[in-house]
């Protein structure tokens, strides 16, 4: 009875069409009502969903990226790329996958990553004789990276749902993140070559590449501040969310010059309604969970997933498929807050390290972002090309396959996730 009016009243709502984060909260109200939990309990949930140290550096990441956006630093990055291996086979594909990885780095958003990529290269792809739906399926898995490759928001989440520290997951994720990049250099490559997508008429000098770099070199920084001082316990991540901010205006208004303070205002609305958004989901998605877990459905549905298998491997197969699904439907955070909460007491079972596994179900998530029917890297790449939907979906699908390989990997080999937030000190098994 319980499962029935949480699910369905859920389903429903998805079905006609009513967002995600409204669902989520009306069928979280629907089921607090329907089982008398307290009314009152809404502005309870409300207020404690938003009130975590944590995700407080979700708003300041957002601003980061949104000022680095406004500064137009990503054409210096394309740039710095394009003279590097831009005369390569399949170069400018190459340079969107390499220029994804970086910018990802400052966004932390697939979408805003899809977006601001590929209104930089998507045109010069085409016009270099790049299929313009390939080149946006590039750019749209590559974008995948963005919350892999730290900062993620999507780890801030995880972090926040299960209590595993946020800097550990952000150094968990830098060597899956560059396996997963390569993967996808790969995919960029063989392709390119097997359809013969050429690169640039010429290659950069060195002079000319040193000049991009150091163009570029502020941009590309700003990861590797947060990261070092995150790896060396310098800040916490929402204390390097806020020094990321100033960085990143430092270097918009002094360096480049390529905002001025009256652009500001602009910024802090768009950041206000990106942060926003992401907001509504994390308040409403809680309080879904929050009602599930007081009803008894989180426990039950725990327990029966237990008693699918004895086996761990088994489990992380399984649930791997299950979120891989879960991804071609829901975006990353309602998936958080949805599923996490049932799979924590699954992986104390199995004994089943939180922060490896913290690594595996991003991954996942990611391989979401660019798969159909919502998959929103995809939905926004198409529209910058002004394609359908299918036919980007459809060249992502090689990508999608490396993905997949690269997140079996990662499920076998703890190690890769483990290594450096072990060596720094920041996680202890």
């Amino acid at each position: 009875m319980e499962f029935a009016v949480i699910a369905m009243s859920f389903l429903v709502l998805m079905a006609v069409g009513v967002p995600i984060g409204t669902s989520l909260g009306i069928s979280a109200v629907v089921t607090i009502y329907f089982f008398d939990l307290g009314i009152g309990m809404v502005g309870i949930n409300f207020s404690t969903g938003i009130a975590s140290f944590p995700l407080l550096a979700i708003p300041f990441f957002v601003l980061a990226g949104v000022i680095l956006e406004k500064a137009k630093l990503a054409a210096t990055i394309a740039e710095f790329f394009e003279l590097l291996v831009g005369k390569s086979v399949g170069g400018l594909a190459m340079v969107a996958v390499l220029t994804c990885m970086f910018w990802g780095a400052l966004s932390g958003s697939g979408p805003a990553t899809t977006a601001a990529v590929g209104l930089i290269l998507l045109a010069p792809m085409v016009k270099h004789g790049y299929d313009k739906s390939f080149a946006g399926a590039t750019i749209a898995n590559a974008s995948d990276l963005s919350i892999i490759i730290p900062p993620s928001i999507a780890f801030i989440i995880y972090g926040n749902i299960t209590g595993v520290s946020v800097s550990a997951l952000f150094v968990a994720g830098i060597i899956p993140g560059v396996l997963t990049g390569a993967g996808t250099l790969i995919v960029a490559y063989l392709i390119s070559r097997k359809r013969g997508y050429q690169g640039l008429k010429k290659r950069g000098t060195l002079k000319e590449i040193l000049i991009a770099l150091k163009k570029s070199i502020w941009a590309i920084l700003t990861p590797v501040i947060i990261l070092g001082g995150i790896y060396a316990g310098i800040f916490t991540p929402t204390e390097a969310a806020v020094v990321a901010v100033f960085y990143s205006l430092f270097v918009a208004v002094f360096i480049y010059r390529s905002i001025s303070w009256r652009d500001l205002v602009k910024i802090l609305v768009d950041a206000s309604v990106t942060s926003s958004v992401i907001m509504f989901i994390v308040v409403f998605a809680g309080m879904f969970s929050w009602a599930a877990s007081v009803i008894d459905v989180i426990d039950r549905t725990a327990n029966a997933i237990i008693r699918i298998s004895p086996n761990a491997v088994v489990m992380i197969i399984l649930i791997n498929l299950l979120l891989l699904g879960l991804g071609m439907i829901l975006d990353a955070i309602s998936i958080s807050y949805l599923v996490m909460p049932i799979l924590i007491p699954v992986l104390i079972a199995f004994h089943i390290d939180p922060l490896w596994y913290g690594v595996i179900f991003i991954s996942a998530m990611a391989i979401g972002q660019a798969t159909p029917p919502v998959g929103v890297n995809l939905f926004t790449a198409a529209n910058l090309i002004k394609g359908d939907i299918d036919s980007v979906a459809k060249e992502a699908i090689p990508y999608v396959v490396m993905d997949i390989i690269v997140l079996i990997i990662l499920s076998l080999l703890p190690i890769l996730s483990l290594y450096l937030p072990i060596k720094a000190g920041l996680y202890t098994p």
